[in-house]
This record gives C-alpha cells, structure tokens and sequence, in this order.
C-alpha cells in the first residue's frame, strides 16, 4: 500500500496521564489510549450504516461470495439494533 497516507494520532500529556492514572489503580488500560484517541472522532450510526450499505451494492456488483455478503448484512443489522437502543 505504497503512497496511502495514514493519519497519525498522539496522545497529550493530559491524555497520557489519565490513562497511567487508571494503569495505577489497577483499572485495564490496553484499549485506553484508543478510547481517548476516539473520543472526538465518532460516528454517527447513519453514517456508518451508509457506509457499510454503500459497502453491500460494491460487493454485489463485484461478484463476492455469499458468506462475505452475509457477514456484511449482519453488520448493518447490529448497527440498526444499536440505533433502535437510543
């Protein structure tokens, strides 16, 4: 994937405290750093729903296998199950 640019995320030192801060009190901080790092970069759940609908048309104009499809739809059923939620 030579000439793909990825968008580098950094932590703040704020950041980076809190998460040794909850390290320190015995709290998990594996996926931490990526919560914080996501906290202003959400998705709405329309959004990814047309994502992942645009996603579907691509794969049933390409041919894919019917399991990939499958695997795909069940995708926008969780995402419409978590929309119902709120």
């Amino acid at each position: 994937m030579s000439g793909v640019k990825r968008k580098r995320y950094v932590l703040n030192v704020k950041q980076k405290l809190e998460i040794l801060q909850k390290h320190d009190n015995g709290e998990s901080a594996s996926t931490d750093a990526e919560d914080v790092l996501n906290e202003g970069n959400t998705i709405s759940h329309s959004a990814a729903l047309q994502s992942v609908e645009t996603l579907l048309d691509y794969m049933g104009q390409r041919g894919f296998d019917y399991g990939d499809i499958t695997a795909v739809r069940k995708i926008c059923v969780d995402i419409r199950q978590e929309m119902n939620k709120q």
